[in-house]
Order: structure tokens, then C-alpha cells, then sequence
């Protein structure tokens, strides 16, 4: 036990080696002091959105810095503990010891984790989309089940979130939902989820009780400040307005306080009618619109590049990444990584993290090996 408790402690170490460099924590470090400074003067608030920005980045770098250095400081800890405990012969703390370092393991795995998030929108909020595919009414239930499974996924990650629009099916379900989901690395976990999803069930709305299958589909899009250099003209969009729609309760109005808005040059529609307000709801839907602008831009460039360097890559909205059996047998297996479990009711519960990273992981192998 000794042996492996030293080796345990001894890879933690090299993990944070490993996590320092991916993080540069040299630099962040100094970059901590410089926020620090900035905060401290005088005129920091002068400039309130600028401050709000510093004051967020400050808290991702203070966060990442004393992670590194809290959870370092802990396995040095546990290193003399159990030196101790062998000179010492003390077997009680000896197996202390070994319970720590495997706390301090799956922390290390975690933390190393996150240095897997450094896209250029990683750290920033998300808006997630779902939408009914093939399979009928099957489609519309699996829709509003996808929407509550993240829903459960963000509550278990500490997200805030709002749906910001959802369009009820005429018989049961969803045909789409937007949801706002606001935290630390919202869309770095969440842009493993683009695609789409498939589920296959005896159907609930099949008086025969035949199999289904049914998709909807995912798509994740950053909330970042470089939209706000998006300029858009007021001839470009239409704008439509309608009463909200819902079960009942704040999310039904009696006036047309929801609001469509179209961009005309490129045919994105974008919706919202959380807000009890039209103004604020148009506001929303801008916001949102913009997003959906830059990432359509981005991603004509990357089809551009790859057509110039020869590459072929995959498009993850549109593609089928996961599937959800619940009959003839119970599994749930990602297509791209091959992850897979037989618990079904957990992940619909929300328990996406080991699919999320996996996928993160494979995603950063591959990079290795092609960068």
C-alpha cells in the first residue's frame, strides 16, 4: 500500500507539473497582480462595463492560480504525512493518507481537465439550441426531454440558466428551445455536445407500443463580447411579434411581448420570449442574433481553410454523435469516443460530464497528434 500510495502522490505531482505548463502559471501570476492593481485605482469604476470585464477575468485567473498552487501545497502535505506515518510505523495514518491522495487524485484529473478548455470562447457563457428532428410527436417528447437533461446537467455544474424561448409541439413536447446558461466554461464543456441525438424507445404515443426512434438536434454558440462590433442595419431585419406561448404561468402573456427577429442576408431566425417586456425581449433576441452572426462567419472561415489546406472535418451540428436505447436493451453510447454506459435514467438525470469529457479528451489527443 505504501508503494502505491508514494506513486499515487509522486503522479499527482507530475500532473501539476503538466497543469502549470498548459497554463502558463508563471504568467498568470503576474497577470493576477496586474487586475489586482487595476482594481485598486482610483478611477476603476469610471468605466463600468470595462471594470465588469476585468473583474470576470480576474476571477478566472485568481481561480486557476490558487487551484494550482492550494491543491500543490496539499499533496506536499501528504507527502511528509506519509513519511511520518512510515517512520512511525502508524498505520492509522498511513491509510489517512492513502484516502487523501485519492481525493487528491480525481482533484488533479479535474483541474487538468479544465487546461483542456483554452479555446478562444471556452470560458465564456453559452446559448444552447434544441431542435426536433425526424420522428413526429417521438421527436417533440425527446426535444423537451434533451432540454430537461441539460437543465439537470447545469444545475449539477452550478450554471445559472434561462430559457430564453421554447415552441410547444400541437401534441406533446417541444419543437425547439433556447436556452442562456451563464458560467465559467459554459460553452468550453457544452460545444461537445453539438450534434445531434438520437433515442430509440417503444413509443409512448403508439397505441401498438412499437419501437421509435426520434432525434433532435444540438447546437451550442458562445456569448462574447466581440459580437458587440457586429453592426447590423435595421433594413436587414424583420421583426415580428406574438404572444407568448407556454403551459401556463409568467411564461404566457397577454400582450405580443415575444419577439422573431430575421436577418434577411442570411436567413437567421432567432426568437425570445422570456422577458415580460417587448424591449427586453428584442434586446435578448439581438444579442443572440449577433452570436449566431459571429459564429456563422467563424465558421465559414474554417470551411474555407479546409478546402485551401485539403482537409476533411467533420461538422458536429448535423451529425449524429450519441444514442439513447431504451428498448430492446438500456445504453447510451457516444459515437465518436465510444464512451458508453448501460445507466440510461442517470445520464437523462443530466449525468453528461464523462461523455463531455471524453470527448474533450480525445479532441485534445487529436490536436497532439496533428499540431
Amino acid at each position: 500500500m505504501n508503494t502505491e500510495v508514494n506513486s499515487r502522490l509522486r503522479s499527482i505531482q507530475d500532473l501539476l507539473d503538466g497543469i502549470r505548463d498548459a497554463t502558463c502559471h508563471d504568467q498568470q501570476r503576474d497577470r493576477l497582480a496586474v487586475l489586482e492593481e487595476q482594481m485598486s485605482s482610483a478611477d476603476f469604476w469610471d468605466d463600468r462595463d470595462k471594470a465588469e470585464r476585468t473583474i470576470s477575468e480576474l476571477k478566472r485567473v485568481k481561480e486557476s492560480v490558487q487551484s494550482i498552487e492550494n491543491l500543490s501545497s496539499e499533496v506536499e502535505d501528504a507527502v511528509s504525512m506519509l513519511e511520518l506515518a512510515l517512520a512511525d510505523q502508524d498505520s492509522e495514518a498511513m491509510d489517512e493518507v492513502e484516502q487523501d491522495s485519492l481525493q487528491l487524485l480525481v482533484r488533479a484529473e479535474r483541474l487538468e481537465l479544465k487546461t483542456l478548455l483554452r479555446g478562444k470562447y471556452d470560458a465564456a457563457n453559452a446559448y444552447l439550441e434544441i431542435q426536433a428532428g425526424a420522428g413526429g410527436t417521438d421527436a417533440c417528447d425527446w426535444t423537451m426531454m434533451v432540454q430537461r437533461m441539460f437543465l439537470r446537467w447545469a444545475e449539477q455544474q452550478g450554471y445559472r440558466t434561462t430559457i430564453i424561448d421554447e415552441q410547444p409541439a400541437e401534441e406533446a413536447g417541444l419543437k425547439s428551445s433556447t436556452i442562456h446558461l451563464v458560467g465559467d466554461y459554459a460553452y468550453g464543456y457544452l460545444r461537445a455536445e453539438s450534434g445531434v441525438h438520437r433515442i430509440v424507445r417503444i413509443s409512448p404515443f403508439d397505441a401498438q407500443a412499437r419501437r421509435q426512434t426520434a432525434f433532435a438536434s444540438v447546437r451550442v454558440i458562445p456569448e462574447t463580447d466581440v459580437v458587440d462590433d457586429i453592426e447590423i442595419a435595421e433594413v436587414d431585419l424583420r421583426v415580428d411579434t406574438y404572444r407568448a406561448s407556454g403551459a401556463g404561468g409568467q411564461h404566457v402573456n397577454t400582450t405580443d411581448s415575444a419577439v422573431r427577429i430575421t436577418h434577411l442576408p442570411t436567413g437567421i431566425v432567432v426568437q425570445c420570449q422570456n422577458e415580460r417586456s417587448q424591449h427586453a425581449n428584442r434586446a435578448q433576441a439581438m444579442r443572440v442574433l449577433k452570436a449566431r452572426i459571429r459564429e456563422a462567419q467563424e465558421r465559414e472561415r474554417r470551411e474555407e481553410m479546409d478546402k485551401i489546406q485539403g482537409n476533411k472535418s467533420e461538422i458536429a451540428f448535423g451529425s449524429q454523435i450519441r444514442s439513447y436505447v431504451l428498448h430492446p436493451y438500456k445504453m447510451v453510447k457516444d459515437h465518436r469516443t465510444d464512451h458508453e454506459t448501460a445507466n440510461t435514467d442517470s445520464v437523462l438525470d443530466g449525468d453528461l460530464q464523462p461523455f463531455i469529457e471524453s470527448w474533450l479528451r480525445q479532441q485534445s489527443r487529436t490536436d497532439r497528434s496533428t499540431g
